[in-house]
């Protein structure tokens, strides 16, 4: 008889967990038919780019028979873009499947973005970034961390308004190499550290708020590293570190 009054309460307690695991498997099925819908989203997206970037490709073609130094200089820099273009709509395209991660030298790929970036941006900010004879090679996928790198740099161009100085460290330990980047701009509270990587967090008039956090998942799920503020001062700058396994430790999560 004392065990039977435990009885209604194991019941309880069998509902209470059948309910649980119906509640999980339900927001699985969510999460699941999201990323499906997301996927397909891209996957057209990255169709309809293709026509107007071959339209602007060939009109660049037409544009270089002009024999003029200066329309040269600025058709290679706009083939670069349009280059950048197909590299975005490369990736849209290969969202669901899982990025191919490359040896590839860091300080290489992060002089190139600072390049693309300093012919961008205002004469009055400084690029500063010290490159290395030696070669740090990690496990990338090159397009996604320029994706990163650019982000990171737009971002700090954002913060100086036009004025000041955006530099990159890269430095190493045994397991890990890191990349700083700082720049010298109205910087980031420090209750809003982690707050500035979720997604629709932005202090910008445009924009979705969805860079820091894709930033975020492209280096912790398909890199297996961590991004995070390594420091911030209000009216002085902020830098950003990004750390990366020098041995690769899982293989990288779809595209999502």
């Amino acid at each position: 008889l004392r065990q039977l009054r435990f009885f209604p309460l194991i019941q309880l307690l069998l509902i209470a967990a059948f309910i649980f695991l119906g509640y999980l498997a339900f927001n699985a099925a969510r999460r699941a038919e999201q990323n499906r819908v997301w996927a397909g989203m891209a996957k057209e997206t990255s169709h309809q780019l293709g026509t107007p970037i071959s339209a602007i490709i060939a009109w660049i073609e037409h544009l270089r028979t002009i024999q003029d130094e200066e329309t040269q200089d600025i058709l290679n820099e706009l083939r670069s873009d349009v280059d950048r273009l197909e590299l975005i709509a490369e990736r849209f395209s290969k969202i669901g499947s899982a990025p191919k991660l490359e040896h590839t030298d860091i300080y290489a790929e992060i002089e190139k973005c600072f390049t693309y970036m300093q012919r961008r941006a205002s004469r009055k900010v400084s690029f500063e970034f010290e490159s290395s004879e030696e070669k740090l090679p990690l496990h990338i996928n090159p397009p996604l961390f320029h994706w990163v790198v650019e982000n990171l740099l737009r971002n700090a161009l954002d913060a100086t308004e036009g004025k000041g100085k955006i530099s990159a460290e890269v430095y190493e330990d045994q397991d890990f190499a890191y990349v700083d980047i700082s720049d010298t701009g109205k910087g980031i509270p420090h209750n809003k550290f982690k707050t500035v990587f979720q997604p629709g967090y932005t202090t910008k008039k445009r924009g979705w708020g969805l860079g820091l956090s894709l930033t975020k998942r492209i280096i912790e799920e398909y890199h297996g590293g961590k991004i995070f503020v390594k420091k911030s001062v209000e009216g002085e700058g902020t830098t950003f570190t990004i750390k990366l396994p020098k041995k690769l430790t899982k293989q990288p999560v779809e595209m999502y």
